[in-house]
């Protein structure tokens, strides 16, 4: 154990991380960089604690996902609408190495939480600052959530069929890209740290559209060079060199998806249904005679049952999948190979299984060595251990509401 009293080994021990942060976006990059190692203090409101803390389903009133959204991080109470708790939160910004919030701007400025204040108190912070439309434009102070950043990245218009509405992926995709791309950036700042000796600390401004934006790379360039606004085609790319994209239906009422990206796998597909490999063996041809073979591929696989197809398309090399529900991850062996899931003990649901740490890392890989803490549950260990307070201070603080 390390001197933050959770396991050793992981890339990023030693790295101290406070999150004013709540609900999924500025919370996820923290769990990534829990799950390396760092020792991650989240802050929550006495008594109510994060918001997220009651999403989703329960079992017997203990909320889930909570469970592991809050992982491997430290839960400490405070009140930052009391001057004295606003004191306190500064003296876990002055220790913190990093610090994420997602409060609003002008929120941020009244507590003193901002970055102009927080650099002040602590020259070398990074401040990860998670807003809905980012923390310089004209919407700074107006409040978004990332089904809202979906719809503004692009995401959401060419998700879909042609002849039906818009469609959101089914988990909260603007949130996670957000936190995944958050996590991201911070490393990026803690390499400039590490390198420059007259690093001044680091803002990083991110809205909750500029992950998902990003990722589309194409969509800006084909309307700025061709005036193509890209639209929903359903299950294929509509910027994929492929004639087969798509999920199809078996015999048995799975499915499977089925992709074609280069010369040699659209060949593959071909063998599949008997179809003669020179009517695809240039780009125009398999664009003349990709819905050809996509009908094909359909009426194939409609005849037959899901092991059968996966055991010939295998043997001739067709990149394909069945379509894995989470039952199907559980008794997956690639899953159960590459050591993707995690058992470990809870205090209150006994033991579960969720997600192991992710990306996987073969020196430093890090570990879940806890799942959500009780609110308040470390405040004892972060305020007397980490921020060097007393027990009296602790009491004081706490007989006054502040923590």
């Amino acid at each position: 154990m390390n001197s933050a009293g959770s396991p050793a080994g992981g890339a990023l021990e030693g790295l101290k991380v406070v999150e004013f942060a709540h609900v999924i976006a500025g919370p996820l990059a923290g769990t990534l960089l829990a799950d390396l190692g760092a020792t991650v203090v989240h802050v929550e409101d006495p008594g109510r604690g994060d918001p997220q803390r009651g999403a989703g389903p329960d079992r017997d009133g203990v909320h889930l996902w909570w469970k592991v959204a809050a992982r491997n991080k430290r839960s400490v109470t405070l009140n930052l609408r009391t001057g004295e708790g606003r004191a306190v939160a500064c003296e876990l910004a002055a220790w913190a190495d990093v610090v994420i919030t997602n409060f609003r701007v002008e929120t941020l400025e009244k507590w003193g939480l901002d970055f102009k204040s927080l650099n002040q108190l602590n020259p070398k912070i990074i401040l990860l600052q998670v807003t809905g439309f980012g923390a310089t434009s004209s919407r700074r102070n107006d409040p978004g959530f990332g089904k809202v950043g979906e719809a503004m990245s692009g995401v959401v218009n060419i998700t879909g069929f042609p002849d039906g509405p818009p469609v959101h992926t089914g988990f909260s995709h603007g949130d996670s890209v957000t936190g995944l791309m958050g996590a991201f950036a911070i490393q990026a700042a803690l390499y400039r740290k590490a390198q420059d000796e007259d690093f001044r600390g680091e803002w990083i401004d991110l809205a909750l559209y500029d992950g998902l934006f990003r990722l589309i790379e194409w969509q800006i360039i084909f309307y700025d060079q061709l005036g193509v606004v890209p639209e929903r085609v359903g299950n294929k790319l509509a910027a994929a060199p492929a004639a087969v994209i798509n999920t199809y239906r078996t015999l048995d009422d799975r499915w499977i998806t089925v992709t074609s990206g280069t010369p040699r796998s659209v060949s593959n597909v071909a063998a599949l249904v008997g179809e003669p490999a020179e009517d695809y063996a240039s780009r125009d041809l398999q664009a003349e005679n990709s819905l050809r073979l996509d009908g094909l591929v359909a009426e194939w696989i409609s005849r037959r049952p899901l092991a059968e197809c996966v055991a010939v398309m295998q043997k001739l090399d067709v990149v394909a999948s069945s379509i894995f529900t989470v039952e199907d991850i559980l008794a997956d062996p690639t899953y159960a190979e590459r050591e993707n899931l995690v058992e470990l003990d809870d205090p209150d649901l006994g033991r579960v299984r969720m997600q192991n740490v992710i990306p996987k890392l073969t020196n430093y890989a890090g570990s879940v060595w806890r799942t959500a803490p009780r609110l308040g549950e470390d405040n004892d260990l972060v305020y007397r251990d980490f921020l060097g307070k007393t027990e009296a201070d602790i009491a004081d603080l706490t007989a006054g509401g502040h923590v």
